[in-house]
């Protein structure tokens, strides 16, 4: 069988030398050494002033959306995960979708301006697959309104933009460490932000309010990393390099033998990180069908993202054709780090023969 995706396991005893300072330590939670080492490295590895590690990769859009005070209508993707819109739901804010760009797959910056209202008080893009939003123009837009920005890059881990971290562009930025994305902790997640003060808001918000033991800075929730899933990404960290390597191959692979499918075009400036491999079909029947014959031979792609996000049961359900187009056609093929060669033109040979 193979899956769209498969989770990177570094050699156990590495992972078990590693959990066992926690171990001895007795010190398995309320950040310990090794969720600060970890914070550390990534800090350094991604050149980004600032990171809060988390349990997962939903809570920091949460904690985002309470530490900007974001309330009333925010604009945003209508093409992502469904955490991008229910965390905005759950908050108590209203998603405005706005659609996007039929090439980036991100949100179209130029329909943005005329989503705005005097409740808009921030916009919340994706930067799908790994590729960056029009982050120059959204930026010019927010600040001509007023606005707040946060960016979903759940799939951005090491992605740079004009030679800068992609972390680095917005008032914040999340991150997803889920067992599925490049660099994991099993469950995991962080925060970015430029701004030393924010990010201090963005701290105590994460570990219930605590400023200190015994001092509450203001409300907040259980969002800490603990011991465990740091020590699983210390454990991953010294094989990034060999991650996107392999997956680079993986992605040359495709690249080199499905020419006849659509692909996703990257922004210009962007250094990728290789984290999905989407495929466009003509329709929705012919994706179906391919699907069908993948599935047959034992190979399970997956439809990221679909359905369109603007049809949720709990959204307004405004049109977005693009978005709803695009989600009906898109495929993500398998990916990961000890894919072989030979499986990856297996599965090119089951597309170009159903096609």
């Amino acid at each position: 069988m193979i899956n769209v995706t498969k989770t990177f396991l570094p050699p156990q005893e590495e992972y078990n030398a590693i959990l066992k300072r926690a171990w001895y330590a007795g010190w398995i939670t309320n950040r310990g050494a090794l969720v600060v080492e970890l914070e550390e490295k990534l800090k350094d590895y991604l050149k980004v002033p600032n990171i809060i590690a988390t349990t997962n990769g939903t809570l920091p859009l949460q904690i985002a959306i309470k530490a900007l005070g974001l309330s009333g209508e925010i604009i945003t993707t209508p093409f992502s995960y469904v955490a991008t819109t229910s965390t905005l739901v759950w908050e108590g804010c209203i998603p405005v979708f706005v659609d996007i760009h039929p090439k980036y797959l991100t949100i179209d910056e130029t329909k943005i301006e005329a989503a705005i209202t005097p409740k808009t008080t921030a916009i919340l893009a994706t930067h799908v697959f790994g590729n960056p939003c029009a982050v120059e123009e959204i930026e010019i837009i927010a600040k001509k309104h007023n606005l707040k920005i946060i960016y979903d890059a759940a799939h951005c881990f090491g992605v740079t933009y004009k030679k800068k971290s992609i972390f680095e562009y917005g008032d914040i930025s999340t991150c997803s460490f889920h067992a599925t994305k490049v660099f994991h902790t099993g469950e995991g997640g962080a925060l970015f932000t430029d701004s030393d003060e924010l990010n201090d808001k963005l701290f105590y918000h994460h570990n219930f309010g605590h400023y200190g033991p015994e001092v509450f800075q203001g409300i907040g929730i259980n969002a800490k990393m603990s011991e465990l899933q740091a020590a699983m990404g210390l454990a991953v960290f010294p094989y990034m390099k060999t991650i996107l390597e392999t997956r680079k191959g993986v992605v040359e692979l495709y690249k080199n033998n499905l020419k006849s499918l659509g692909v996703l075009k990257l922004r210009k400036g962007t250094q990728w990180n290789y984290s999905y491999y989407p495929v466009l079909f003509d329709n929705e029947t012919q994706l179906l069908s391919i699907q069908k014959l993948l599935n047959k031979e034992g190979v399970f792609p997956r439809r990221y993202f679909y359905p369109s996000l603007n049809l949720l049961p709990y959204a307004d359900k405004k049109p977005c054709p693009i978005s709803e187009n695009i989600s009906l056609r898109v495929l993500c093929l398998p990916l990961f780090h000890d894919l072989d060669d030979n499986n990856v033109l297996k599965i090119c040979n089951i597309i170009n023969r159903g096609l």
